[in-house]
C-alpha cells in the first residue's frame, strides 16, 4: 500500500472515530433524580407517582428523548422522612450527578430539601401540595427564604383554598368551621383559610386541630359543631381525612363536609364508605375528566394519560387513579420542555421553567412566571361532590 494510501486510510478511520464519538455523546443521558415517599405513611401516594415518573419518562424517551439524548432516571426513596429525603438529595447533588430533580411527595420533605436545592442551585420540580416550597420571604412569624430554583405541580393550597371559597359564597354558606392536621400541610392549608376568608366574606366561628395519626377526631367535631358552623372544612391528607367523615358522620352533623384537594381518590372513598356522601373537595380536573366538555384543552391530555395508566401499564390495578396521579407527569414534562429550549445549565434551566407558557398537563395549563412557580390558577380545578360512591362535578 502506498504512503498516499495509508493516509488516506488512516484519515478515513479517524473520521469515523469522530462521528462515532459524536454520536456517543449526543446520545450521553441526561441524568435526573426522582424521589418520592416510596415507604412509610406517604408510599400508598409516593409509589404511584414513581411508577408515573418512569412511565411518562418511556413515553418522552420513545418521543426522541431531549434534543436526541433519553432521560435517565435515578430513584431515591425519601421514606416519608425529612432527614431522609436530605441524605437522598445529597446524594443526587454529589453523587449521581443529576441535571435536575423531581420530588418529593409530602410539604414536610419538601421543605427539608429546599435550602438544600437553593444552595445547590439545583432546578427542582416537586410534587408536594402545600405553598410553602415556592414560598418566598416572612409571612407572620415564618421566613421562608429563597425559592428560585424550586417549582411545584400540584395547585397550591391557596389556590385550592380559594376554590372552597368561592363555592361556599356561591352558596350563601358564610360561617365556617375548620379542623386542620398539625404537620405541614395542614399548617399551610390553615395559613390560607385564616388569610382569605375575609376576602370571601366569610367568618371562621372555630378551629380545630389533630395529629395526623390520630384515629378519633369527635371531641375536635363536637366544639366545631356547637359553634354553628354552615360548612366545616377539613384539611389533610391520607387516611385521616376518612375518619374525620366517619366521626362527621356518626355525630350526625348537618353542616356539609368540604375536605381538601389532597384527598380525591378510589381510596378516600373506601375507607370513609358511606360517610363520603355529600361530602364535597376541590380537585384537578383528572378525578372527572370525562365530564369535561370536548372543548376543554386538558381533556385530549387527560385521556392519554389515563390510556397509558390503565390499558398500557395497568397500574390501575394495584394503584388507581387518584388526584395525585398526574403530578410527576407534568413536572417531567415541565424539565423536558424546558430543558430541550435551554440544556443542562443550572440558571438557564431555571429560567426557562419559571417562563413556561401554555403547558397543558394533567393537572392544569401551566404558565409560570418568576413570581409564581406553580403556574395554575383556579380554573385548572373543580369542585366535586361525591353521590352513590362517585365524584360528581359540581358548580
Amino acid at each position: 500500500m502506498s504512503a498516499g494510501k495509508k493516509y488516506l486510510t488512516l484519515a478515513a478511520a479517524l473520521v469515523l472515530a469522530l462521528a462515532f464519538s459524536a454520536s456517543a455523546l449526543a446520545a450521553e443521558p441526561i441524568k435526573i433524580g426522582a424521589f418520592f415517599d416510596l415507604s412509610g405513611p406517604a408510599a400508598s401516594i409516593g409509589t404511584p407517582t414513581k411508577l408515573v415518573a418512569q412511565m411518562v419518562t418511556d413515553k418522552i424517551n420513545k418521543e426522541g428523548g431531549i434534543n436526541g439524548r433519553p432521560i435517565e432516571l435515578i430513584l431515591g426513596d425519601s421514606e416519608s422522612d425529612p432527614t431522609k429525603a436530605v441524605m437522598v438529595y445529597k446524594k443526587f447533588l454529589a453523587v449521581d450527578k443529576v441535571v435536575a430533580v423531581v420530588g418529593p411527595t409530602r410539604t414536610d420533605t419538601g421543605m427539608a430539601v429546599k435550602k438544600q436545592a437553593e444552595e445547590a442551585k439545583m432546578p427542582t420540580v416537586m410534587c408536594v401540595g402545600g405553598d410553602p416550597v415556592i414560598m418566598e420571604g416572612k409571612m407572620g412569624n415564618m421566613d421562608f427564604g429563597t425559592a428560585r430554583y424550586v417549582f411545584k405541580t400540584p395547585q397550591r393550597s391557596s389556590t385550592a383554598v380559594s376554590k372552597v371559597m368561592g363555592y361556599l359564597k356561591d352558596k350563601g354558606l358564610t360561617k365556617i368551621g375548620l379542623i386542620t392536621a398539625s404537620d405541614g400541610f395542614g399548617r399551610d392549608g390553615l395559613r390560607w383559610l385564616e388569610k382569605l376568608a375575609p376576602d370571601f366574606g366569610l367568618t371562621i366561628v372555630g378551629k380545630e386541630q389533630f395529629e395526623p395519626s390520630d384515629v378519633d377526631m369527635k371531641s375536635q367535631l363536637t366544639k366545631l359543631n356547637a359553634a354553628a358552623p354552615q360548612a366545616i372544612i377539613c384539611w389533610t391528607i391520607g387516611d385521616a381525612g376518612a375518619i374525620v367523615a366517619k366521626n362527621h358522620q356518626a355525630l350526625g352533623i348537618k353542616a356539609p363536609l368540604v375536605q381538601c384537594h389532597g384527598l380525591p381518590g378510589p381510596r378516600y372513598l373506601d375507607l370513609a364508605g358511606p360517610a363520603a356522601e355529600g361530602n364535597l373537595m376541590p380537585a384537578t380536573k383528572l378525578m372527572a375528566w370525562q365530564q369535561l366538555p370536548d372543548n376543554d384543552p386538558q381533556k385530549k391530555v387527560i385521556a392519554e394519560f389515563v390510556r397509558l395508566y390503565n390499558e398500557v401499564y395497568k397500574f390501575d390495578k394495584e394503584y388507581p387513579i387518584n388526584t395525585h396521579s398526574g403530578y410527576a407527569w407534568d413536572a417531567l414534562y415541565l424539565l423536558a420542555g424546558a430543558l430541550k429550549q435551554a440544556g443542562g445549565d443550572p440558571e438557564k434551566l431555571r429560567s426557562a421553567l419559571e417562563n413556561t407558557k401554555g403547558y397543558v398537563g394533567v393537572s392544569g395549563v401551566f404558565n409560570l412566571t418568576p413570581e409564581d412557580h406553580n403556574g395554575l390558577d383556579t380554573d385548572s380545578m373543580v369542585m366535586l361532590e361525591i353521590k352513590g360512591g362517585k365524584y360528581v362535578m359540581v358548580k
